[in-house]
This record gives C-alpha cells, structure tokens and sequence, in this order.
C-alpha cells in the first residue's frame, strides 16, 4: 500500500474507544512481553490502568472507523534505569499492513502533543538502533545510546 492508498485514519483516545483495549493488549503483549514471559492478563491490567487515569498512563490507538490499526502510550516511565526521564511515549505499534503510511509517526507526535498539553517540557522515549533513524527524522533528538540496548531519546515543548 503507498502513501497515495492509504485512506484517513484517526486517532483517539482509548477512553474514547474502550472497544479497541482487547487489540491494544493483544498487539503490545505479542509484540515485547510474551517473549519474557508476561502473561497477557499482566498486559491487560495495565491496559485497563487508562480507564481510570486523567493524566498518565494514556493510551492512544489509530483506526480506520472500527478497525485497530496501532497504538501509543505516554507512561511515568520506560526504563526502570532512568527514573528522571519522564514522561515517555512508549509500546508504540502498527498494525504491518498499515505500516509505512505515517501512522506511527502520527501517533508518536500526539503522544508528545499530550505530555506537552499536560504541562511537562520534555518527553522521552527508546528505541532499538535499528529504528532510531525513524525518531530522529522526526526530530527527536538522541539523548543516550545503549541503555538496556536502546537508544533514549528526548523531545522538547517548542515556545
């Protein structure tokens, strides 16, 4: 599918859109923790955390009326080794037929536009080395590398 294809998406909130919080478990459990282990209830507990959240943790999703296509989250934190850094946009994730389209950018950029509506002036998140080029083309600026095998990143409030 090329950018041309790609039809409007949008992105909500998950308290706007509870019926996607099953996917968003789903899809972030696959995707980091099953491999170490976690249960999926583990998963869905935290997903669930949104529900009665007015601040952080936030979970975003992208989709096409009712189709899931990907999610975000802003989190107190990320790295348990870096308790200063806060808040992050973290478990990012699109669905791979929806990939290359723009919506994970979009929903790395309205995860950092919550942190900076929520009045913090820096945001940060990680990344494999492999896919950090994509977060600097966005203009987040590399901060750490190697922590945990992630490279930290930051972005700040523009004035």
């Amino acid at each position: 599918m090329t950018n041309a294809q790609v039809q409007p998406y949008s992105i909500s909130d998950l308290r706007d859109r509870p019926e996607f919080a099953a996917e968003v478990a789903d899809r972030i459990w696959n995707a980091w923790w099953r491999a170490d282990g976690h249960q999926l209830a583990f998963i869905q507990g935290l997903v669930e955390e949104n529900f009665a959240s007015t601040g952080l943790p936030r979970a975003l999703v992208a989709h096409r009326g009712d189709t899931f296509l990907g999610t975000a989250h802003l989190i107190d934190n990320d790295l348990e080794s870096r308790p200063q850094y806060a808040p992050w946009v973290a478990a990012v994730w699109v669905d791979e037929a929806a990939r290359k389209s723009g919506i994970g950018a979009a929903l790395v950029q309205t995860g950092a536009e919550a942190a900076f509506e929520q009045g913090f002036d820096t945001v940060y998140l990680c990344a494999k080395p492999a896919v950090s080029a994509f977060y600097e083309k966005m203009g987040w600026q590399r901060i750490e590398e190697g922590v945990e095998g992630l490279n930290v990143f930051s972005m700040e409030r523009k004035a």
